[in-house]
């Protein structure tokens, strides 16, 4: 990605403190890179962040400030919406607890809030756990769930992208015994649209060339190794290509990612979580991206969790975050510029 002119806003919570957030965060932040591409404001810990400073010898400032606007655009300089006064023992704990839990909801509504606001340009999430949500009382799972219920969001995808390839689940998280009974053509043309509308409109490409992969080995085989394909799959791509999309498929899941890395598609369509993540992640297991597609703020994450099992060692990789960082900046600079061409585009962007 190129650096970028006007350089949005971008809010990043701070994820679970006994996590890699902090740790990682302030490796980002040192990273110049960021600084070409957006204009970053943390929302979390002051007093975490500051130890994770000092415990990895980073030679940054830190601002707290009231709202984004009283930023300083300074490399140098770490500007912070302080949200939670946590003692700073919570660091050694190597799990969540009941504080460190409440503290990462309010760090994502906090941002949730911005954006919808129009204060922040985009939201970067440090990864949270949902054990610490529960244990905190929140009735949220995740993420995906809390922030697609703050902006009243009903239709949403997980996008999971690299420079190589970007992988859109149709399920997520149900156990494999289930994905075939959750399909549905609804579903399936919902994720399309979804992934389609956002690659146009986040990232930029005028004419996306989508493959929805099968769900059975060589994509069913003419119905041989099952009905799903004839039956489900292969009628939502059909309206699809009604509606005029550059699509393909169903295809034998054994073959799609291979054309999608060498540049025959933008995105390919997946039936379940391990088919999309098995292949993605052998591709970018240290630089993917997590994107959440429909919600009308743009959301992205680090790929990966909260390893607790390395958390606050000083070897945690911040390549997940700095490449999260730059693309929901390069989201919000796409957008930017479909709005001035087409000002009903969903999602404004700040002005000014």
């Amino acid at each position: 990605m190129k650096p970028i002119l006007n350089r949005p806003v971008i809010g990043i919570s701070m994820g679970d403190p006994a996590g890699i957030g902090p740790e990682i965060l302030v490796k980002a932040l040192n990273n110049p890179r960021i600084h070409t591409m957006c204009k970053p404001v943390v929302i979390g810990d002051a007093a975490i962040l500051k130890k994770a400073m000092k415990f990895l010898s980073v030679p940054l400032n830190i601002l707290s400030v009231d709202h984004p606007k009283n930023a300083i655009d300074d490399p140098k300089t770490i500007s912070i919406i302080n949200c939670s006064r946590l003692e700073e023992n919570v660091t050694t704990l190597s799990s969540p607890s009941i504080d460190t839990g409440k503290a990462m909801e309010t760090y994502i509504l906090t941002g949730v809030s911005l954006a919808q606001n129009k204060k922040i340009d985009g939201l970067v999430t440090c990864p949270i756990t949902k054990t610490g949500l529960k244990i905190a009382g929140s009735r949220f799972h995740g993420h995906t769930e809390l922030i697609a219920d703050q902006t009243g969001t009903c239709e949403f995808a997980m996008m999971l992208a690299g420079k190589q390839l970007k992988v859109v689940l149709v399920s997520i998280h149900i156990p494999l015994c289930q994905v075939a009974k959750s399909l549905s053509i609804q579903n399936i043309c919902q994720t399309i649209r979804l992934t389609q509308d956002s690659l146009v409109h986040r990232f930029g490409i005028s004419s996306p060339k989508l493959a929805v992969a099968g769900l059975n080995p060589h994509a069913g085989e003419e119905s041989m190794f099952g009905n799903e394909e004839k039956n489900i799959i292969l009628p939502a791509v059909e309206q699809a290509k009604k509606q005029g999309l550059h699509i393909d498929g169903p295809l034998p899941p054994d073959t799609v990612f291979f054309q999608a890395i060498k540049g025959k598609y933008d995105a390919v369509i997946c039936m379940y979580h391990d088919q999309g993540l098995i292949p993605f992640k052998l591709v970018h297991f240290k630089d993917g991206v997590n994107t959440t597609l429909g919600l009308p703020i743009i959301r992205t994450s680090v790929d990966h969790g909260t390893a607790y099992d390395i958390a606050w060692k000083g070897i945690a990789d911040p390549t997940s975050l700095v490449e999260a960082i730059c693309m929901a900046a390069f989201q919000a600079d796409n957008l930017s510029k479909k709005q001035r061409e087409d000002p009903g585009t969903l999602g404004d962007p700040i002005n000014g």
